[in-house]
C-alpha cells in the first residue's frame, strides 16, 4: 500500500489526479476570465473586480495562515493535524486564498503577462499540496482520512 492509498486500496477523496486535473481546469478558467477582463474590460471594471478579489483573498489568507498557527511550514511537515476554522472545511485554504489575493492585483494592474506566472504558482501549489497530503497521511493515518471526507475537495 503506498503513503497516499487508504485500507481499502482507494486513494482518499479529494487527491489523485481526478482533483489535479479540476483544480488545474478551475485555474485555466479564472486565468482566461482575468484575461479577458483584462484586455477587454474597462480600467473601472478592472479596478472593481480586482478589488473585490483581493478584499476577499487578504483578509482569508491572513486567516487561513493565523489558524495554521504552529503547524505552518514551507516544507512539508506533520507538526499538527489542523481541522478547524477554513480548514474544517477545505484542505489547503492559504493556497486557494493567496491565488484569489494574486488574480484581484493581476486584474487591477491590467497586465495578462503576469498570469502566465500566475498558472505557473497554481500549477506549484497543486504539486506542494500532494506532497502534503502524502505527509499528512503518512503521520496521521485514519484521522488524516477521516478530515478529508469532511472537506469540500
Amino acid at each position: 500500500m503506498s503513503g497516499q492509498e487508504a485500507p481499502s486500496g482507494r486513494q482518499p477523496r479529494g487527491t489523485g489526479p481526478l482533483r489535479s486535473a479540476a483544480v488545474l481546469t478551475v485555474a485555466l478558467l479564472l486565468a482566461l476570465g482575468a484575461l479577458a477582463l483584462v484586455q477587454r474590460g474597462t480600467r473601472q471594471h478592472a479596478l472593481l473586480v480586482g478589488g473585490l478579489l483581493v478584499s476577499i483573498g487578504l483578509p482569508l489568507v491572513v486567516l487561513a495562515r493565523r489558524q495554521l498557527g504552529d503547524a505552518f511550514a514551507v516544507t512539508p511537515q506533520a507538526k499538527e493535524l489542523v481541522t478547524r476554522g477554513l480548514y474544517a472545511r477545505m484542505p489547503h485554504p492559504m493556497y486557494v486564498f493567496l491565488d484569489i489575493l494574486l488574480l484581484g492585483v493581476i486584474v487591477m494592474t491590467r497586465q495578462a503577462w503576469p498570469l502566465v506566472l500566475w498558472s505557473g504558482l497554481v500549477c506549484v501549489q497543486a504539486w506542494q499540496a500532494r506532497r502534503e497530503t502524502k505527509v499528512l497521511e503518512r503521520a496521521f493515518g485514519d484521522a488524516y482520512r477521516e478530515y478529508r471526507k469532511r472537506t469540500w475537495w
